[in-house]
């Protein structure tokens, strides 16, 4: 009898106990798949951020604010291309869970910083320069929202009250950019509104912003860029932290908490009852069998051959579960990039369906090894004896 057909009838014998196991396992890697794919957007091989943009902030918080006199300065530091600074608004749109990342930018520094990666016409641009209360905003953010070029978008900021106490703003829609290239811009999700406005209209606070961003010439120079900039203001009132861009979101995502901890916990203890569950089915199903393995090996089969019936059994078991649960992941992820919402598209990558190849084999062999080796074991008089 073949190997593979002998194993496949064996694991329907009980046909709604395979079922079930298959079941629990196709949810374990499902959860494997979509935990994954979230842990590798707040991973430093996860966030499509570019290399050759430092951010610069006060060294005690990037909520306290540098002041612009900072700005020549760092404009003269060698290998720094361009400079931008940016005030975080914290705009919220008709209700509390409309919220979504809005910046105050100028138009001419944001262009010389982003405009490599982000795609935005040349009569958009103009708008967005010429009008005070202008603003940009990426695809996905209109898409979000299903706003257009001319519309107006009234926000509050839970940040800037106005010099009048009312925290309402109103901006009108000069231009939606895009990615220049696949996945170029990582800023689609964001709305761009004028500093220029925002500092003359708020009630403080003037004169300063949150952070400075820096295009580097050479992407390989930056720690010394980096380095250099921390220097020129340490022991002064305004020391500050410089910090590659992908640095910076790593450490602004992870006051929230440590979300890769939070992740991989939650998978440990599925990965923890579904290891309970499948050692147990497996240890049954072997029990159920001894006098058919007493049997086998009467016939012909080896102690190696028993064994490795068992291991593909297993093996054979994991594998199918978790390669279902890991293709209704990525059909999961493929719908969810599809719909506008507020975070980047996350996908099941190479790298996750690696991670699920391997805890695959590990689980088979975990949960497989134990009965295995008692079938390896077995004495053909004691198991037809029923000892």
């Amino acid at each position: 009898m073949k190997f593979l057909p002998l194993v496949w009838a064996i694991l329907w014998r009980k046909k709604a106990r395979t079922i079930l196991t298959l079941l629990s396992l196709v949810t374990a890697f499902l959860l494997l798949g979509l935990l994954q794919a979230a842990n590798s957007l707040f991973s430093a091989g996860g966030i499509n951020l570019n290399a050759p943009l430092l951010i610069t902030q006060a060294r005690v918080s990037f909520t306290n604010p540098l002041p612009l006199r900072l700005l020549p300065q760092l404009e003269a530091v060698p290998g720094v291309a361009a400079v931008s600074y940016s005030q975080f608004f914290g705009g919220i749109y008709q209700e509390q869970k409309n919220f979504f990342p809005v910046f105050a930018v100028m138009p001419e520094r944001w262009l010389n910083v982003f405009s490599t990666e982000c795609q935005l016409s040349p009569a958009q641009i103009e708008a967005w320069k010429t009008a005070r209360t202008a603003a940009v905003i990426g695809r996905r953010l209109a898409d979000r929202f299903g706003w257009n070029v001319g519309d107006r978008i009234p926000l509050i900021s839970q940040i800037w009250p106005q010099k009048d106490g009312s925290r309402a703003y109103a901006f009108d829609v000069a231009g939606i950019f895009d990615d220049r290239g696949e996945g170029s811009c990582p800023r689609l999700g964001n709305m761009y509104i004028r500093y220029d406005y925002l500092d003359e209209a708020r009630a403080y606070g003037q004169g300063g912003a949150g952070i400075f961003i820096l295009r580097v010439s050479d992407p390989a120079q930056s720690e010394r860029i980096a380095s250099q900039v921390d220097a020129m203001f340490e022991n002064s009132p305004d020391e500050t932290k410089t910090q590659t861009e992908k640095e910076f979101s790593l450490n602004f995502a992870r006051q929230i908490g440590n979300l890769s901890l939070i992740l991989n916990s939650i998978l440990g203890a599925v990965f923890f009852t579904i290891l309970m569950l499948t050692g147990n089915t497996m240890s049954q199903a072997v029990h159920e069998r001894i006098p058919e393995l007493a049997v086998m090996k009467t016939i012909g089969f080896t102690d190696g051959g028993l064994l490795r019936l068992v291991l593909a059994e297993s093996l054979f078991l994991c594998v199918l579960g978790g390669l279902l649960g890991m293709v209704l992941a990525s059909v999961v992820m493929q719908v969810l990039s599809q719909l506008p919402t507020a975070f980047p598209p996350m996908k099941v990558d190479l790298g996750v369906w690696l991670f699920a190849g391997g805890s695959m084999v590990a689980l088979a062999l975990v949960v497989g090894l134990p009965p295995a080796l008692r079938a390896r074991r077995l004495n053909i008089v004691d198991a037809l004896a029923g000892r």
